[in-house]
């Protein structure tokens, strides 16, 4: 079953998005949207087998540029989308890193075990230290939007940032699981630990006695349980990744990523101060069923709440969460309990490929407990900007209701009379379109 997030629907606060996608006030006419598709190298995968890897060194655009979207698709040899319910896609993520030039990498070495003095990490803003990735989603990806609205951008490759006498390359790591014939498909991508008979992780080591399920079972080469007697082919596929970007120059402003996650066990504390070696991020949980605790009068859903001093302030751009299997939604509160940003997912019917600083934030990650969880995840994806736009143009505020969304669009202009400042405010409602994911102008 296919699932994607819709993403913020509602922005507010001292965080404030701003969403600029019907303007190019702000963006230069020499700065055109540039588009590259790449492939990651090829994995091989049988019924209930496991491909996690880590290439090094891969394909991505060069020069000094402002990322506006990075999307990714498990596809076959003849470029055909794998549906997930044969292939899941648990996670992919791009990690950037800094290495000495002259060092030479192919892409299955780890830069990690060359000489320290050769590697410098190029993690994100956030505040999980082992969360550093630049780009990154799940099972949910095909239908996840990961557009940056204008003027923004992830910037990459600028020259000032890279240290002397090293270069800017990136990791994918592809975490994908051959579901084909198993004999528990949610369990499979669940990593149950039973299913893979693991009782060890891929570093020989034990597990806990009262580790069920998680990535410690699902590592590379692992095997998940099929039927008796299930056979098909193993095939050749790689994970398809589009880029879009813009040249950066002065239109465009910068954003920095953060990444929080609901199991962050940091509290607030009198000596406490927010920076990331305080922080622990044990990135996945499990999640009780309603039977096994004996409760249901929550409507059966598992609601986590943590609390966090965030070291920054700045304008909230984007959000986005990664959930499985499961979640209902996750969301981000003001610490007086005002809603800056909520994601939801939306599961498929079908079994086509795609249809399947001085602030403190609350996050909040929901999972249905109708049946028990193993190695779930609460993470939340969020782009800050500095700073915003000059007001010169025009800005545009998305107001969404229950069945329309109003369009303000507030048109700024300098009048010379008394020196005043002129605001000319325009709304132009959107009615969903019945059975359809878009809107349509219904009037002024």
């Amino acid at each position: 079953m296919a699932s994607y997030n819709q993403g913020c629907l509602i922005l507010v606060g001292i965080l404030v998005t701003l969403s600029l996608p019907y303007s190019h006030a702000f963006w230069g006419n020499e700065n055109k949207i540039q588009t590259a598709v790449f492939l990651s190298p090829k994995f091989v995968l049988g019924p209930g087998s496991v491909e996690n890897r880590f290439y090094y060194n891969v394909d991505f655009p060069k020069g000094h540029i402002a990322v506006k979207s990075f999307d990714a698709e498990v596809i076959d040899e003849v470029g055909n989308p794998i549906p997930l319910h044969e292939t899941y896609l648990h996670h992919w993520v791009v990690v950037r890193y800094y290495v000495r030039k002259g060092v030479e990498i192919s892409e299955f070495d780890d830069p990690r075990k060359f000489n320290e003095s050769d590697y410098i990490s190029g993690r994100n803003s956030g505040i999980c230290q082992n969360l550093g990735q630049f780009f990154g989603l799940g099972s949910e990806t095909r239908k996840t939007s990961t557009h940056v609205p204008n003027p923004y951008g992830i910037e990459a490759g600028n020259p000032a940032e890279i240290p002397s006498g090293f270069e800017e390359q990136w990791m994918l790591n592809v975490h994908a699981i051959d579901t084909r014939g198993a004999e528990d498909k949610l369990g499979c991508t669940e990593c149950r630990c039973d299913l893979y008979n693991i009782t060890v992780d891929e570093y020989g080591r034990p597990l806990r006695p009262d580790y069920k399920g998680g990535l410690l079972c699902c590592y590379d080469h692992t095997q998940c349980k099929v039927k008796h007697g299930f056979e098909a082919v193993r095939r050749t596929l790689y994970l398809r990744y589009t880029v879009t970007w813009v040249d950066m120059d002065r239109s465009v402003l910068p954003v920095k990523i953060y990444i929080f996650d609901i199991t962050d066990s940091w509290k607030r504390s009198r000596s406490s101060t927010g920076i990331i070696a305080e922080h622990e991020c044990k990135v996945e949980y499990d999640i009780e069923s309603c039977d096994a605790t004996g409760m249901g009068d929550d409507g059966c859903i598992d609601t986590r709440r943590i609390s966090l001093d965030m070291p920054f302030g700045g304008y909230l751009i984007y959000g986005v969460a990664h959930q499985h299997s499961g979640g209902t939604g996750s969301a981000l509160y003001r610490e007086d309990g005002q809603l800056m940003c909520s994601s939801l997912p939306t599961y498929g019917e079908g079994e086509e490929p795609g249809n399947e600083a001085g602030e403190t934030l609350i996050l909040e990650s929901n999972y249905s407990r109708i049946r028990h969880h193993t190695g779930v995840m609460g993470l939340f994806y969020i782009l800050v900007a500095d700073e915003l736009p000059k007001p010169m143009h025009a800005l545009h505020t998305v107001v969404q209701t229950q069945d329309s969304i109003m369009v303000v669009t507030i048109l700024w202009a300098a009048v010379a009379l008394i020196g005043v400042v002129a605001v000319i405010a325009v709304a132009v409602h959107y009615r969903k379109r019945e059975g359809e994911d878009g809107y349509e102008a219904i009037g002024m």
